[in-house]
Formats: C-alpha cells, structure tokens, sequence
C-alpha cells in the first residue's frame, strides 16, 4: 500500500477540490499544541524524523487514485487530477529532543495547497503520540534522580510502531536501555532484560531456577524474586549468588507489593549476606508519580524499570494538537471559532535564557541573546540535511532541560512557562481579525425591520 493512503479522507476531498478550482499557490500550515496537558510543566518535541521520511516519498499513484475513487463511490477518472501528486514543498521545525511550550508551533509546511492539505493526517499523528510518550518519559527521568530508567513497554503499547517508537523516545530523553531486542538493534541500544514468573514457576523451585538461569547466562544476572514470597526470594538469590561466585553486575528485581518496604528489606539481606555490590531493580506500574515517590522514600532501588504507564502517555494520551492554515498565497490566515482562534502568518519561535520564549513572525529578527528554534529541514521536497541522531537529540534535550525553570520540571502541579507574543504578530492579529469580522458582517445578510 502506498504511503498516500494513509491520510483521512476529507484531505483527499479537499485536495481533490483545490486542484479543480485551480488553487495551487503557497500555503503554509502550522502544527502546534493549544494547551498543555494537566499535570505537565513543558513537551519534548518528538515525531519529526518519520515525518520527513514520509514527506520525501509521498506520492499518489494509480493505486492511490483508485483507493480514493472507491473510498468516495466515484469513477476513477473523476480523481486522476490527483495522479503524481507529491510534496514538493519545505518544513521548518523544532528539532527532536528540543522543549517545546503550549501555543509554539513545533513545524510548519509551506507547499502548494493541496499538498500540503493531503500530509496533514500523518504529520499529526506522528508528531502528537511521539511528543506525548516522550514528555512522559521525560519526567520519568527528572523523577529517578540520576538513577537508571529503563523501557519495559513493548508487549503493552498501542501496537508494534508504537513500541518501538516508545524504545526510541526513552533513549532521547536519557533511558538507559530497553527490552525491545529489534528497537535495541535498530537505534543502537543496550538491550535489557530479567526473567518471568513462569521460569520460576517452571522449575518449581526458586533456588533451581535461579541455578539453571546462571548456568545458561554466566553473567551478571538479574534474578526475579517475589513470583512467591519476596523477602524469603531475595535471601535464595543471595544465597545462590553466594555459591556461584557472580556479585559484580548482578541484581534482584522487584515486580509487585510495597516496593519501597521491599527494597529496604532486600538491602539489609544483601548486606548481611556480603552482597553490597548486587543492585536492587524495581518494575510493576511505574511512572514518574510512583518513582518520585520512592526516590523521596529513599528506597534503596538502583534502577527503574518502567512498561504500560509510560509507553501509552496513560494519563495524558493525546495532545490538544491543530495543523492550521496561516498564509495563503501570501494573505494571512487565521480561525476565529471561539476557544480555537489561531495567529496568522508563518511564524518562528526565540527562545531566550531560561527557557524565555518569544512567537513571532518568520521574517523577524531574533532578540538580543535569543536563538531560533524552528530550522529549516526541508526544501523543494528533500530534506536539507541527514536525519537527527539521537545522539544531537539527546544533547538537545539535556541542554533546554538544564535552561527549564524548576517550577515546570516539578512532578506535582508544574507551572509551566509560557511564551510571549511580539509586537508585530500581536498587531497582525489585530489587524486580520479586524478585517475578518468586517468581511463577515458585510457578507451577513440583513435583518428585517
């Protein structure tokens, strides 16, 4: 199936009625999130890179075409004016990895009409969900303290692309590694990994389990210990551990009950069995509400492992997202529709020390001491450069958290920054819906005496 398919169905219809009537000049979307979701302080902006991939060989065939005809009841020669269309246009963004606030667009595409029409459906959707997974994963990170966080979530996200998105998205914002053995191969990660229940459960015997495990994978080992009593499975993991030498690299992971209680239990039998250097991991319903709690608890837990909370955004799923048109062949466009208007006109956001941000028009000059953050990725249909690594994202994105006021990084009630408007986009605004209101009140039929 080509990749056009994959796009709803009125920006075929729209894309479709724009070439009729002839309506191909420069137009330029911007995608931006309205507000942010309770309980988050900033995003990290995600999702850009398969957007480009997408953007650079998008193109309707005679598949497509067909597909369109059938999806709309009509003959396909009634929709081959949509045959070869491609994106032959630009993006600008903010790149991966960059803190991003309510109210800033992430990208805009300039492109002739009804290309830029038919792309929106797919931008959206990557740019939401990844954004969404990887500022949960994020506070993650904030809340283990510099302890190792690590993705579990393959076998629970929306789906195989959503997992290894979630593996990708961890790692930008500093996880330590993941489950997913093919998304560990594929972005160059440390795979990583313990045992199930049912090995333990297997063999009948935790002390046979954990024997058998160390037999097959000489080390350092992870042994899992509360498939049935915790505490009595941490002193049988030491105890083994004990007799086949292996300390160094090794640890014991907790899945279920009170971990905090749990871990300071596991210290002590640790301890008292000459196993200071056998780290403690946690898993089972993490995220950053129930590690910062255990960070605060000072729990003696070395590593976080973290799975369904993180890897679906649970309690923040979506993004109050729009990709709306702001010029057209040169004229400033804008919504009025109350609680949705947008700002007109291709803009750039000027990010300021401190995470200081300033909306403002393209062609404005950045202040004095502020940068730019949306770049240039993409021209005449290609991309300008070679895609981020992650590497640069993850420097980007421990550079703006470094700049990111205390007060939104919180875990509990953040206060997140919010951008300013410059003088000149205020102005445009002004002066556009001035002009639309009195366009619409000429337009408005008149009343009866």
């Amino acid at each position: 199936m080509s990749d056009a398919r994959i796009t709803d169905l009125y920006e075929v219809t729209m894309a479709h009625s724009y070439l009729a009537e002839g309506m191909t000049a420069p137009a330029t979307f911007s995608l931006f999130v309205r507000r942010l979701p309770p309980g988050r302080g900033f995003l990290v902006a995600a999702g850009l890179e398969p957007v480009l991939d997408h953007l650079a060989r998008c193109r309707v065939d005679a598949g497509d075409v067909a597909a369109f005809a059938d999806a709309l009841h009509r003959p396909v020669r009634e929709l081959e004016p949509l045959l070869g269309l491609g994106f032959t246009g630009e993006v600008r963004a903010v790149p991966e990895g960059r803190i991003v606030l309510a109210g800033e667009p992430l990208l805009e595409v300039t492109a002739p009409l009804p290309e830029a029409q038919l792309v929106e459906s797919f931008v959206l959707n990557q740019v939401c969900h990844q954004t969404a997974v990887a500022s949960k994963a994020a506070r993650c990170v904030l809340a283990a303290a510099g302890r190792p966080v690590v993705d579990f979530s393959l076998r629970r996200t929306h789906g195989l692309q959503a997992a290894e998105q979630a593996a990708r998205l961890g790692a930008l914002v500093g996880f330590a590694g993941t489950s997913n053995v093919a998304a560990a191969r594929a972005y160059g990660l440390p795979a990583v990994g313990t045992m199930a229940h049912s090995y333990i459960e297997a063999f009948g015997d935790e002390a046979a389990a954990f024997r058998a495990f160390i037999r097959s994978h000489p080390g350092p080992v992870t042994l899992l210990v509360d498939t049935y009593d915790t505490v009595r499975g941490v002193a049988v993991a030491a105890r083994v551990l004990t007799e086949s030498g292996l300390h160094e690299g090794c640890a014991v992971r907790l899945d279920s009950g009170d971990l905090g209680a749990l871990a300071f239990a596991a210290r002590r039998i640790l301890d008292g069995a000459g196993l200071p250097h056998v780290r403690i991991s946690a898993s089972g319903g993490l995220d950053e509400y129930t590690i910062r709690g255990l960070v605060r608890s000072g729990a003696p837990i070395d590593l976080f492992a973290v799975g369904t909370l993180v890897g679906v955004s649970a309690d923040a799923p979506y993004l109050d997202a729009a990709y709306k048109l702001v010029d057209y062949d040169g004229r400033p466009m804008m919504k009025l529709s109350a609680g949705k208007a947008t700002a007109p006109g291709a803009k750039q956001v000027f990010r300021g020390p401190g995470c200081a941000d300033t909306v403002a028009l393209r062609e404005e000059p950045a202040p004095p001491g502020a940068e730019a953050l949306l770049e240039q990725v993409m021209a005449g249909g290609r991309r300008t450069g070679p895609p981020r690594t992650l590497a640069r994202a993850r420097a980007a994105f421990a550079a703006d958290l470094a700049e990111l006021p205390a007060a939104a990084r919180r875990t509990d009630s953040p206060r997140p920054p919010t951008a300013a408007v410059s003088p000149r986009l205020a102005r445009l605004t002004a002066d556009v819906r001035r002009r639309l209101e009195d366009s619409s009140a000429q337009a408005a039929p008149a009343g009866r005496d």
